[in-house]
């Protein structure tokens, strides 16, 4: 289930939402509970200040919260559960601390492993030539765009290889709530910019990622 997919047609991945994010069907807001106010409130700190995020509309299963290890894999390793729209980072004692995520939409999506070669403190966002083509509006961003709030990146990029070689598949922030346990961009996976910077933190370089589709 996890053999490791081809690199072949993985330029086609750019982390940017190309598909209509859905609206969230209106419901009574639970009240949300001050410790998650904390986790998910601004950041001021930031190289590009950062707003609370709106986490009254995502499922609260989504936030960030420390479970039990449920993956086989051992401490140090990232697991992307690709259909529960979970990200793990392994810890010690048989615990995890699991993410919400966004994953991409059918048709550019990776899965297998390989590991975190490196990661980017607020990044530029290159799209690749094929995603260009398909979106030429994203033209005047060929040769990069600059970090910020509005970057696809957002505050934290992770790249993650096989062996020597860019898969082209990213961790990265995002700051549309509404995207947390969708299917929407064009391949990588996203976390709130609170999360992906929590991950960010974490993870050593050189870690192993398994990515289950």
């Amino acid at each position: 289930m996890l053999g490791a997919t081809s690199l072949a047609g993985l330029t086609l991945a750019g982390c940017a939402t190309t598909a209509p994010v859905p609206k969230p069907t209106p419901q009574a807001t639970p009240a949300i509970p001050p410790e998650y106010l904390a986790m998910y409130g601004p950041i001021p700190s930031e190289r590009f200040p950062i707003p609370a995020a709106q986490i009254e509309l995502i499922d609260p299963i989504y936030w960030r919260q420390e479970v039990t290890n449920t993956t086989g894999e051992a401490p140090g390793t990232v697991v992307v559960d690709t259909p529960n729209r979970f990200l793990f980072w392994t810890l010690q004692d048989g615990r995890a601390m699991r993410y919400g995520v966004g994953i991409g939409r059918e048709g550019f999506a990776w899965g297998g492993r390989g590991h975190i070669a490196y990661g980017k403190e607020w990044p530029t966002w290159t799209p690749p030539s094929e995603m260009i083509d398909r979106q030429p509006e994203l033209e005047p961003y060929r040769h990069g765009m600059e970090p910020g709030l509005e970057n696809p990146l957002g505050p934290r990029a992770l790249y993650i290889h096989q062996g020597s070689q860019d898969t082209l598949y990213r961790l990265h922030g995002n700051m549309d709530a509404r995207s947390i346990g969708q299917a929407v961009s064009s391949g990588c996976v996203r976390l709130l910019f609170q999360d992906v910077i929590d991950l960010y933190d974490r993870v050593t370089w050189g870690a192993p990622i398994v990515v289950i589709q």
